[in-house]
């Protein structure tokens, strides 16, 4: 019984961060976008640590989004997802370029989980 409520405490308060998360879309340079995450306490890179969003995709979720476009190249486009881990806090962030993102498991999970969020938002 004991166990059963700590499983129970744990999925309200993730059901709870779920609800209250706002994404934020931001239009800057790749480079700003890490700089601001980093402010923000977003310190792991999830490019190098992708393992962890592959082994357990459903303890992630997008906080942030910022979004670049290249001023002439469309393969100059990249996003840099904000990411954190609901289960134990951790943050962080991955850089999804135009071309090299589509194919990744990791690409494909970021991809889900930006869909049902959209789903989810209140217009």
């Amino acid at each position: 019984m004991i166990i059963f409520k700590a499983v129970k405490s744990k999925i309200l308060n993730l059901q709870i961060k779920l609800q209250t998360m706002k994404k934020m879309y931001h239009y800057a340079t790749v480079e700003k976008a890490l700089e601001e995450l980093k402010e923000k306490g977003f310190s792991i890179d999830f490019n190098i640590e992708e393992g962890q969003i592959t082994a357990s995709p459903t303890s992630f979720g997008i906080v942030e989004i910022y979004r670049y476009e290249g001023m002439s190249d469309p393969d100059d486009e990249a996003t840099v997802y904000g990411i954190e881990n609901f289960t134990n806090g951790d943050r962080g962030v991955f850089v999804a370029g135009n071309l090299s993102f589509a194919e990744s498991d990791v690409a494909k999970i970021l991809l889900k989980l930006e869909i049902e969020d959209r789903k989810n938002e209140d217009f």
